[in-house]
């Protein structure tokens, strides 16, 4: 074989030259279709991973690991190991040469232009689901169906998830620490990867992941990425903590329910296993003792292990920050199409079972090049398209209200056109996810409330309402001691432990 790799060596870049010309030659022909120039770019992918592995080839060859090269060029020179004479050397070099082109006629240096240029006739399969359309619009209801049945997600429609997918940094922390989160972002990733790899071949995808890896590592090492920040503490254990002067006895505790318990527990670093009555004698534990004197078997782990389980999170966290980081760059990519695939999902609602039929018989029908097709619409008005395609009619435009803006500064201000879409917005992800960075519950009564300073406002008029009529037993309910003095339970409780009466 050693004897051959001059030739192979030649034929390597004799191939890597041609298929450089053949990516030239059919980037200079127009595609005249959607469907040509889609299968242009996967005609040129293809030549360039023949490039990339001939190359690697060459590559092995030029670095000669096992000296093979180094021999078979010594050898031309007439230096060998037994001394062989130079025409000697000559004339079983030409042998050997003769015999490996009987054995491997393709290696002959002969006109090949025909064959090769038959690659460039080729029609590439690619496939695409019915929805996508050959590229057009993205296909995400599975996506969408895991969605809307998962603990992380809210049952809203397609097409408002078609508007929040691509930001998946709005759902809350405490919602993504899990495993079904994660296998949500494996699959959104890999169906994002396997469309741009489908639609847009040339797509240096390696170079772009890896540029978006440098920028996150950079912002999480600095603590810039916000959807990923701890929670907020008080006094070193989370808002979830019960104050427990306020409860005297176990059953009290039990009143307040297994997962409020269950919460309180987590916060203190304790178990949160068991009955209900078992948690609240656990949690009603730390009321007189404190938690470095209680027994370890109360904790959840031992605290040499904290530390540990602590990266391990922190590594899952940071995997699934740069998977998001890596959707919203695609996402980036994708916005026309994204845009599409919402208007194409609006349009097909207001479509009857014939007219779907219809358009589906039209996909189906090759396409054809026409003059009509290259004239731009006329639209001086920018009116939207309808479902055939064409601007709708300016009295309907009108009729929908579509050229009146309403912004909504809770949705970070963004626009909404037309009365009904500005009502219907008050019901969707993107403003139920601004209210609850407000804290604020999205009830009927911040309908039509767009500002920020309006409804907090508001939720403090609310909250101050509800204060005066709320019951509270701490301040409100009455004891009485031997002596007739009255005292609310408060008073009366720390008396009691005192002593005092």
């Amino acid at each position: 074989m050693s004897s051959t790799l001059l030739e192979q060596t030649r034929s390597a870049h004799e191939d890597t030259e041609r298929f450089e010309r053949l990516i030239v030659k059919d980037l200079q022909n127009e595609p005249a279709t959607t469907k040509d120039r889609l299968s242009q770019s996967h005609r040129v992918r293809n030549l360039i991973e023949q490039i990339t592995s001939t190359t690697h080839k060459l590559v092995d060859i030029y670095e000669d690991k096992d000296n093979a090269r180094k021999e078979e060029i010594a050898a031309l020179g007439g230096q060998t190991a037994t001394g062989t004479n130079v025409f000697s050397a000559f004339y079983d070099r030409l042998k050997e040469i003769r015999e490996y082109h009987r054995r491997v006629p393709s290696a002959r240096i002969i006109d090949t232009t025909d064959e090769y240029e038959q690659l460039l006739e080729e029609e590439p399969v690619v496939e695409f689901s019915g929805e996508e359309s050959h590229g057009r619009y993205l296909d995400l209801h599975e996506l969408y169906n895991y969605f809307i049945n998962s603990k992380f997600g809210s049952k809203i429609e397609y097409s408002a998830y078609l508007d929040v997918f691509a930001h998946p940094q709005l759902i809350p922390r405490k919602l993504k620490m899990t495993s079904q989160y994660k296998d949500y972002l494996d699959k959104m990733l890999e169906y994002l990867v396997s469309f741009i790899i489908r639609t847009e071949p040339l797509q240096d995808l390696d170079r772009l992941f890896s540029k978006v890896a440098a920028d996150f590592d950079e912002h999480w090492a600095e603590g810039k990425i916000d959807a990923w920040k701890d929670e907020p503490q008080e006094n070193g254990h989370v808002n979830a903590s019960i104050d427990l002067d306020f409860y005297d006895t176990v059953e009290e505790l039990v009143a307040i329910g297994g997962d409020r318990l269950k919460e309180a527990l987590g916060a203190l670093g304790l178990k949160t296993g068991g009955t209900v009555q078992q948690r609240a004698e656990r949690l009603f534990l730390t009321k007189h003792t404190p938690l470095e004197k209680l027994d370890r078997k109360h904790f959840l782990r031992k605290p040499e292990q904290k530390g540990v389980v602590a990266s391990h999170q922190t590594d899952d966290s940071k995997d699934m920050a740069l998977m998001e980081a890596k959707i919203e760059k695609l996402c980036e990519i994708l916005s026309e199409t994204i845009a599409e695939t919402k208007r194409n999902t609006d349009r097909k609602q207001a479509l009857n079972y014939d007219e779907m039929e219809a358009e589906r018989e039209q996909e189906d029908e090759p396409e054809v090049e026409s003059d009509d097709e290259d004239q731009q619409i006329y639209n001086p008005l920018k009116l939207p398209m309808g479902w055939d395609g064409k601007p709708i009619p300016y009295w309907l435009y009108k009729l929908h209200g579509l050229g009146q803006e309403f912004k909504c500064e809770i949705c970070g201000n963004y626009s909404y056109w037309g009365r009904r879409a500005y009502e219907r917005h008050f019901k969707e992800f993107r403003h139920q996810y601004g209210m609850r960075r407000l804290g604020i519950p999205n009830t009927k009564n911040f309908n039509e409330i767009t500002s920020i300073e309006e409804a907090q406002q508001l939720w403090e008029r609310i909250k101050e309402k509800q204060g005066v009529n709320k019951w509270r037993p701490e301040l409100e309910e009455e004891y009485e001691d031997r002596e007739g003095n009255i005292y609310n339970k408060k008073t009366y409780t720390d008396l009691q432990r005192q002593g005092l009466i």
